[in-house]
């Protein structure tokens, strides 16, 4: 049996990223991954970088969230994301690329190296290539 249907609208700073209809959104928080269903009890949660996953009546639609915070009420849900990327928007090459200069970051720390900046690169990286791969 089908969920019934809220609104959804994600937003970035470079454009409207998705306005529609879905079903269920899934994402993760600061506190953990998260599943929205129509009459969510009303919250506003700290988005953390992971994948986003939109059931919509056309399917399931994919995209790598990375950080931003949404609002969340029972009819609609709204998402303002720092950054938001469509699978097919990322270059698997770069993401990989990505992670391993992160992952040498950390392996490698100094004392001036900002370990905080490098798990949060890598865990970015890590969503890209999490999106595509689904």
């Amino acid at each position: 049996m089908a969920e019934k249907p809220f609104k959804v609208k994600i937003v970035s700073p470079e454009r409207l990223f998705f306005q529609g209809d879905a079903e269920k959104v899934e994402f993760n928080t600061t506190e953990g991954e998260i599943g929205i269903y129509a009459r969510h009890i009303p919250m506003t949660v700290l988005i953390a970088p992971g994948l986003l996953t939109l059931y919509t009546e056309e399917g399931e639609k994919k995209a790598a969230l990375h950080s931003g915070f949404a609002e969340i009420l029972p009819s609609t849900v709204t998402v303002l994301a720092e950054v938001v990327e469509w699978a097919d928007e990322i270059d698997a090459d770069r993401a990989q690329a990505a992670v391993e200069r992160a992952r040498e970051r950390i392996r490698k720390a100094a004392e001036e190296t900002d370990l905080d900046r490098a798990e949060i690169a890598l865990h970015r990286a890590l969503a890209r290539l999490k999106t595509i791969k689904k």
